[in-house]
């Protein structure tokens, strides 16, 4: 223990690099904090907490994920993905469990860090992560509506609901000045996106908005509201031991998407650079360390955000250096320019959110995969709509179960067993005569591919359909996989044959399937009857013999056997 312990923690060499290029890591931080501060209010006033959680998470969350982490790119911080999961958290147990929800997600992910969990990640297909992002932008677009209209909050957990009602109170009372508010953000953000990459566009028309809603006197635009010169002390004051069964739940899936995301996040991270490789223990264990910490300051639970992170990437960040300057700056923003922040506009950010939103869905990607395979369109197709209209867990879980069982389908049909023709004229083959016998009385079948649970009853109807033979030989060397489901297949046609009296010969089992076989008997049954060969000529001779004992040898002016296919 001692040992997994030492190898998820951050060695010299993590932060010996952050003395390589200090000046643009620096500058790669304060921009990234700029781009992280609207974001970071706007996903803590959506997650129901308030906006100084978000800030909070942003500060804790983010230096301790960039000191314990495993990327040197990573940013974290609050995210829209994570603020989806809370919002019905919040409704259901009030902030004090969304705390305690963090707290028990930290633990949870130290314990897949320890477990070495990471390395799964690289086993989540394309398409469920391309369906889990569509959703995640939905959701939180619809999740911005009220703001963005300028209306209070309706009732209701599900966002279609909540959007839907917030529309209808809009139409009898409209907030043109909140629209107005929330839309030029969007405008800005997306214009200047194309226009000018480089320019955080989001705080510039953050300022532009609280500007004009103050040199104006726009009071329908509702501002933030009061925040606390600085963080909270640290407390445990919101831990009720009695909540954590029922909180449970809830903990297996925040800690379940801070790790999905975070993963993810560092893996287009070092696809963005050269040289770069996170380790997704470390990772994992970062996350949970900065989770363990983050509800303690009021923060919410906090996971890597991949635009932050790409940001930092396109900024010239080399070192984890950048991720600590984002949360420095933020927290001197918090501590020096409260009442600042303090005066933003809601409809602002939501703005800021609504054009993150669209910028999260890739077209092209999208396209491509759904125009890559059905399966892959079905696959996406599917979890976007999970995401929307249950939650992101149950999204991914069936997005993964689908694929899963598409894979299965695409693997079991490529596996065939067919009926071998024994050629004279090929090396190691028989004579003429001998040839004559094994096409009247012997059938060979060949079985390439996986024999598991996906298609092997396939094989015991086609087995079963044999007649007009004395001996059947199977030829396993090409049996790529071998599960318990197919080797009781297997054991069940050569009993099914054997009463037929029709004698089952088999070679060429490897000794990786070996212990299927001997789990169910087939083996066994085998061995009693002598009937297990390491080679295709041994079964033969073996088989010849066998046709000799019973007195079955054919008279040499037999017509030989015509072969036949069987169905692939």
């Amino acid at each position: 223990m001692l040992g997994r312990i030492r190898s998820v923690l951050p060695a010299r060499a993590d932060y010996a690099v952050m003395a390589r290029s200090p000046r643009r890591d620096l500058l790669a931080g304060l921009t990234v904090a700029i781009v992280a501060l609207p974001l970071a209010l706007g996903f803590g006033v959506s997650s129901g907490l308030g906006a100084e959680a978000g800030l909070a998470t942003a500060v804790v969350a983010g230096a301790l994920a960039a000191l314990f982490g495993g990327s040197n790119l990573q940013v974290s911080g609050p995210t829209g993905a994570m603020t989806v999961v809370l919002v019905p958290i919040v409704a259901q147990y009030g902030p004090g469990g969304v705390l305690t929800v963090g707290l028990m997600a930290g633990v949870l992910l130290i314990g897949l860090a320890l477990l070495r969990a990471g390395q799964y990640m690289r086993y989540v297909p394309a398409p469920v992560v391309e369906g889990f992002t569509l959703g995640i932008a939905c959701v939180i677009g619809l999740q911005q509506i009220p703001n963005a209209l300028g209306v209070e909050k309706p009732e209701g957990e599900k966002v279609l609901l909540v959007a839907w009602r917030a529309l209808v109170e809009c139409v009898a009372f409209p907030n043109w000045t909140a629209i107005g508010l929330s839309l030029g953000v969007a405008a800005v953000m997306l214009a200047g996106a194309r226009w000018k990459p480089t320019v955080p566009f989001s705080i510039v028309a953050v300022i532009a908005a609280t500007l004009i809603a103050q040199l104006f006197h726009l009071d329908a635009a509702a501002p933030i509201g009061d925040l606390p010169s600085g963080l909270p002390a640290p407390s445990l004051a919101f831990l009720d031991a009695s909540a954590f069964g029922s909180l449970l739940a809830p903990a297996v899936a925040v800690a379940a998407l801070a790790a999905l995301e975070s993963l993810l996040s560092a893996t287009v991270a070092d696809g963005m650079t050269v040289g770069q490789k996170h380790d997704p223990d470390k990772e994992l264990f970062g996350q949970g360390i900065a989770n363990l910490a983050a509800p303690l300051f009021g923060g919410v639970p906090a996971t890597a955000a991949i635009a932050r992170t790409a940001v930092n990437v396109r900024t010239g960040a080399s070192s984890r250096l950048a991720a600590l300057t984002h949360a420095l700056v933020l927290a001197v923003i918090v501590f020096a320019a409260a009442p600042l922040v303090s005066k933003i506009p809601l409809a602002a950010l939501a703005g800021v959110l609504l054009a993150t939103a669209i910028r999260m869905v890739e077209v092209g990607s999208l396209r491509a995969m759904a125009k890559a395979t059905r399966s892959d369109a079905v696959v996406l197709v599917l979890t976007a709509a999970a995401t929307l209209v249950l939650d992101l867990v149950y999204a991914v879980i069936i997005g993964l179960v689908v694929a899963g069982a598409l894979a299965l389908k695409a693997v079991a049909s490529q596996a065939r067993m067919e009926q071998v023709d024994f050629r004279p004229d090929l090396p190691g083959e028989h004579s003429d005569e001998e040839h004559a016998l094994l096409a009247e009385h012997i059938v060979a079948y060949r079985i390439d591919g996986p024999l598991f649970f996906a298609g092997a009853h396939r094989f015991l109807l086609e087995l079963s359909e044999v007649s007009d033979v004395r001996v059947v030989i199977l030829r396993m060397a090409r049996v790529t996989t071998l599960d318990a489901t197919g080797a009781l297949v297997l054991k069940d046609a050569v009993e099914k044959l054997n009463r037929r009296g029709i004698a089952v010969m088999t070679s060429g089992i490897r000794p990786g399937q070996r212990q299927a076989l001997d789990a169910v008997g087939a083996l066994e049954l085998l061995r009693l009857e002598g009937r297990e060969y390491a080679t295709t000529p041994e079964a033969i001779a073996g088989a010849r013999k066998h046709l000799e004992q019973a007195g079955l040898l054919p008279r040499t002016h037999h017509r030989p056997h015509r072969i036949r296919k069987a169905a692939r």
